[in-house]
């Protein structure tokens, strides 16, 4: 009998079988639970919120002194801004609204990773320059999808699944007028740069820049060399930062995470 004709059965399974393979991989990179956590909130917004009122905008980046800024979901709307940062994770999730890091435990193996809070701060400070809109009508909010629980208590706008689109909801009380939610998303959508691979492969490298202990850099204020300071004081203290070594006649600092 033919070798070939005797493989045949084998070629058919791998037909098939490769690329099975192919996808489970894909599906299994941070890159892939990223875009559909991300999918998942567009999804939730569609159905629970009305797209006349909350008009809505996705993976903005910005320009910010210090690099790029990378925002998943932007909603304007006559009852305030609302930032959201996606979050795809299983497991537990330990974490306090003053950690620089929290924690998501699977079985038996312990994962750290960045206060979302903390992370999306910086989101809200560049559209609070940009917009020119006071801080209290810009909310963060952080949406935890893909069956995360939740150990310890977190604060209101730190959700699960579609209670994101609740906490959003909420908010009653109209702050802005048609008018000035349409000028806002125009300025956000002049301002945000094309959400292009090229794009973002600069906004990733920019990241590992200003986390690099060794990068050199300079101070987005007067343009003196940075340095990797401690906190001495206050709830953050013992954390690392980015500080002007012109100090204390330049007090610029960033965060190291």
């Amino acid at each position: 009998m033919n070798i070939f004709v005797m493989l045949q059965p084998l070629f058919d399974m791998l037909k098939w079988l490769l690329p099975l393979l192919l996808l489970v991989i894909i599906i299994k990179t941070p890159w892939f639970k990223g875009w559909f956590g991300e999918r998942l909130v567009r999804t939730f917004a569609h159905y629970g919120l009305d797209g006349q009122v909350y008009l809505r905008l996705h993976n903005v980046t910005l320009d910010t002194p210090d690099g790029t800024t990378q925002i998943d979901h932007v909603f304007l709307s006559p009852f305030g801004i609302f930032v959201l940062e996606t979050k795809n994770m299983g497991g537990w999730i330990f974490g306090g609204e003053s950690q620089a890091q929290w924690t998501q435990q699977i079985f038996r193996h312990r994962f750290r990773f960045q206060n979302p809070l903390r992370q999306n701060y910086k989101h809200l400070k560049a559209l609070e320059a940009l917009l020119s809109v006071p801080p209290e009508h810009i909310h963060s909010v952080i949406a935890f999808v893909g069956g995360s629980s939740f150990k310890t208590v977190m604060p209101d706008n730190v959700t699960q699944g579609v209670s994101c689109i609740r906490y959003i909801k909420s908010f009653q009380r109209p702050v802005f007028n048609e008018a000035q939610v349409s000028a806002m998303v125009k300025a956000l959508e002049s301002r945000k740069r094309d959400s292009t691979l090229t794009t973002h492969h600069e906004h990733v490298q920019r990241l590992k820049q200003r986390n690099d202990p060794f990068a050199k850099r300079s101070c987005p204020r007067c343009g003196s060399a940075f340095e990797i300071r401690i906190r001495k004081t206050g709830d953050r203290a013992g954390e690392r930062f980015w500080g002007c070594s012109a100090y204390p006649k330049c007090r610029a600092k960033q965060d190291l995470d």
